[in-house]
Parts: C-alpha cells; structure tokens; sequence
C-alpha cells in the first residue's frame, strides 16, 4: 500500500495532532479542529496549543448525526479575518514546472471545513503531472486551434472549491467542474480567478446524471477526477449515497475514460473503505469502459504529518494511468 503525504507547503502545516484535534496553520492563522482519528495523546502540552490558536472549531448539538456530522460554530480567541488567501505550494516561488501553482480563498464555514482539503496535494500534484504528459503527447481530445496541439479534456465531479479543477487547469487542460452546491460552485470561480486561470467550465448538476448524459452523447474524457462523499443531495433533490452508487458512476466514468494517455483518479473518505476496495472496485469498473490492457493501476492512503511526525491517515485513493 502507498501512503503519501504532502510536500513543501509554506502555507500549510500540521503542527500536532491528538487528543481527537488537529492543530493546523493556514498561511498566518492557527486553527483547531476535530479530528476523529486523532486518537492519540497530543505532543505539545494544552498550554502551548492556546498560546498558538486563533480560532477553535465548537461542534454543535447535532454534531456527528446523520445529515449534521460537521455542524457548529468558530471560537475567536485571537484576531483573524473569517476569509483569507493561500497559495499552492507558493505564489512568491513564481511558476515551477514540477508543481502546479494556484490561490485558495479560505473561510470559516458551519461545517468545520475552511475551503481546502490539506491532504489531497498529492493528488493535485498527480493531475498536473498526468494532465502536462497527455498534452505532450498530443494525446488529448479536444484541439487547441491557437497552437495545433490536443489539449486534454479533464472532467471533474464532486469538485468542491475546485483545487484539482485549478491543478489541471494550470497544466493546460479543458476542465469541466461538477459540484451539486451552486454556492460551492461560486466559491470555486472565485478561486480561479485569484489563480489567474479562465475559462473552466461550471457546471451545478448530479453527478450520477451528467456521466450517465455524456455516456449517451459519446463524449471522451482524457482525465477523471472523483471525490464523493458518502452522502449528499443534488441540485433537483436527487439522493446520493456512495455504497449504493459508487459502482454504477465508475462504470459510467470507465466509458467516458479515453482508451490511451487518459488517467483517472478516485478519492475516498468515507469510514470502512480501504484503498483496496477502491482499487478493486475501479479495477472492475474498467471492464465496463476500455478495459484494464495496459493500465496502470495504484492505490495508498492521503496522510498528513504532523511536526512530530505522527502520520494521521485521512483518505484512501485508486489511480488508473493510460
């Protein structure tokens, strides 16, 4: 099993970890928020952690029930803006070819989250990667009349505040983002400008819907990224729920996946899935589309480290290469 983790962020880091927290900086401010897996006792002392901190999440009444899993509010205790910028990895490192660089508005929301998931930069990284070799090899699907070179078409569902969206957009790519929440959607618009990117298009629908939509249409992606939750809703009310349409939605993504130099990514946090269950399943799910003949297939844990070199393990992820 691979377990990977985050490189040079100057923007990010785990300090500790434990005690069911995580202790974390997001460029200049200091967060705690609970960590379920955090299991351990903390390696700085309750003292040292409030002399750092300058907003402590406060799970509310519904907190950790079905549908309020996230829910309650910020405890100020030292001065902070509720919104604020980051960059990946580093906006002051100017454009380095082996990273794709982007900026995050950041924000404290009712949910716990702030806009960004710390330990997807590995995948970030693997979509800029993967999105730059397909448009060296001229292997895309969708021509770029301005240079003459295929331009790789990256689909993107479940795309929250459009981190991977921004990642292959940085590599050159045609990017479609997909999120149920139109104010998310907004948010990662937003996001894009800051970047200084264009032209990625949105779209607010079920995912299930659109894949099964283009399978029909006989669209052709290069890239296909996947970040389901375990349960959600659409934009039309319609219900989602991974264990019961997980399958169904990889084998419509195995049909839209290009036969050759296309990739795919699946990430996974819901509790009780493992990285062999997802490669397995996206394993079988290839069988519906172009098959599994020369692919390439990994799977691994996202952790983070913390800065005493705790290993927090927060999601598991399968990767097809073409």
């Amino acid at each position: 099993m691979i377990i990977e983790s985050p490189g040079e962020w100057p923007d990010y880091e785990l300090i500790d970890s434990g005690g069911f927290e995580k202790l974390e900086r997001f460029g200049s401010y200091v967060l705690v928020r609970p960590e379920p897996k955090a299991l351990w006792r903390k390696s700085l002392s309750d003292e040292k952690w409030e002399s750092m901190v300058n907003t402590e999440f406060v799970p509310g009444a519904g907190f950790a029930r079905a549908g309020k899993e996230d829910s309650g509010t910020w405890k100020m205790i030292r001065k902070m803006p509720e919104q604020w910028q980051i960059g990946y990895p580093s906006f002051s490192r100017g454009k380095d070819p082996d990273f794709p660089n982007f900026k995050l508005r950041l924000g404290l929301t009712s949910f716990k989250h702030v806009g960004v998931f710390p330990e997807q930069a590995p995948n970030w990284d693997f979509i800029y990667k993967q999105t730059g070799r397909i448009l060296n090899e001229s292997g895309g699907s969708c021509e770029d009349r301005k240079s003459g070179k295929k331009v790789p078409r990256i689909l993107n569902l479940f795309a929250y505040t459009g981190a991977a969206s921004l990642a292959a957009k940085a590599a050159g790519a045609d990017v479609v983002h997909l999120d149920s929440v139109r104010q998310v959607v907004s948010w990662a618009k937003e996001n894009m400008q800051l970047s200084g990117l264009d032209n990625i298009r949105w779209v607010v629908e079920d995912a299930s819907k659109f894949v099964k939509r283009e399978v029909r249409r006989g669209n052709i992606y290069d890239g296909i990224i996947l970040d389901p939750p375990a349960y959600g809703h659409g934009p039309g009310g319609e219900r989602w729920k991974l264990d019961e349409l997980l399958f169904d939605l990889l084998c419509g993504c195995a049909r839209l996946l290009a036969p050759s130099n296309s990739f795919m990514v699946l990430n996974l946090y819901s509790n009780g899935y493992s990285a062999l269950l997802a490669d397995t399943a996206v394993k079988a799910a290839m069988d519906c589309g172009g098959g599994k003949e020369g692919a390439d297939f990994s799977c691994g844990e996202l952790v983070l480290k913390d800065g005493f070199g705790k290993a927090l393990p927060l999601s598991v992820f399968s990767r097809v290469i073409r």
